[in-house]
């Protein structure tokens, strides 16, 4: 198989392995996090009504979806840009002629 055919592959497969949750985990962190602002909303985490644990866990899920979504971003790169060419030294001495 071609290289430049594994790297569509593996581009497309960590996009929609990683991109797509981290962007959904992205959401959801900052719905957490906005709705942990609101006096006297309902929030519910984890049998926790506390607005600090909604904070809490929004912040982790944008630290979170941050990562996810530079994984996508990172195999793409490494896939597709261009190797440097191989230089051949020739800069050994000549032996003398005898």
């Amino acid at each position: 198989m071609d290289p430049k055919t594994k790297g569509i592959i593996a581009t497309i497969a960590s996009v929609v392995l990683c991109g797509c949750p981290g962007l959904f985990m992205c959401f959801f962190g900052a719905t957490s996090v906005f709705a942990s602002s609101i006096p006297g909303a309902d929030i519910d985490v984890m049998g926790s009504s506390d607005p600090a644990a909604a904070t809490t866990m929004g912040i982790v899920f944008l630290c979170l979806s941050l990562i996810f979504i530079a994984i996508p971003i990172a195999v793409g790169f490494f896939s597709f840009r261009k190797k440097p060419a191989v230089v051949v030294s020739n800069n050994e001495p000549i032996p003398p002629a005898s």
